[in-house]
């Protein structure tokens, strides 16, 4: 059984490249300016979820590798759907390679995953043309995640805290943790001749530059915080 049969396309042979209605076909539905216009819109799309992102984040350690992510997604995507048109089966194919990238990339955060997939859908509404549709779903979902964010910055949120010192300075640590957290509970604290590590559990409703300041403290080494949201890799 030939390729033609397998696919139900016709086949491209050398001879059709060099006649003036092969590409006169081609430009019909794929034109320059329909292209630009669709890339543009991707752009706009993913630059929006990207800003929302950032916004919205909510962890310790800031990727902006994430948000050129984000931005990419939308621009390649795009394109693909502008080429696939209404084949189903190439629909299929590139759902499903869009599932392999989604579950062969370690995401850190379960936010993040929906991001991606918010990326990605942007791309399949501006690449099929339904460019108002689009406009309208990323500036309602940004609306909703703006708020969503803004409800959340009222809850307190947990962290971990590992501070290095000396012994002698940890009177005044407890005093920065009294002034400046909400609520904090002592994990764990090892001494030795070095000096001493303390683990700390925090909560903290808005968050605050709390290792800064124990850094000012005398006798401190070195202070890290940590988000305990759920950060297992998927």
């Amino acid at each position: 059984m030939t390729l033609a049969l397998l696919t139900d396309q016709p086949i491209i042979r050398k001879s059709d490249l060099l006649t003036s209605d092969w590409w006169s076909q081609q430009f019909a539905s794929f034109t320059p300016g329909k292209t630009a216009l669709v890339l543009l819109f991707a752009l706009v799309a993913g630059v929006i979820v990207s800003l929302v992102y950032r916004k919205t984040y909510r962890g310790v350690m800031y990727n902006p590798s994430f948000t050129t992510t984000l931005i990419l997604l939308t621009l390649v995507t795009a394109p693909v759907v502008m080429a696939i048109g209404s084949d189903i089966g190439l629909s299929m194919g590139m759902v499903g390679a869009l599932s392999i990238v989604r579950f062969r990339t370690a995401v850190k955060d379960p936010i993040d995953t929906a991001y991606m997939f918010w990326a990605i859908t942007m791309g399949i509404l501006i690449g099929s043309g339904t460019l108002i549709i689009s406009l309208v779903v990323v500036a309602t979902i940004s609306v909703i995640m703006l708020a969503l964010s803004f409800v959340k910055l009222r809850t307190s949120e947990n962290y971990l805290l590992v501070v290095h010192y000396d012994p002698s300075a940890e009177q005044e640590i407890s005093a920065e943790l009294h002034h400046n957290v909400r609520n904090y509970r002592i994990r764990s604290k090892t001494v030795t001749r070095a000096g001493a590590e303390m683990t700390v559990d925090l909560r903290m409703r808005y968050r605050s530059d709390i290792v800064g300041r124990l850094l000012d403290v005398q006798g401190v080494h070195d202070a890290t915080l940590v988000s305990c949201q759920n950060e297992a890799a998927v």
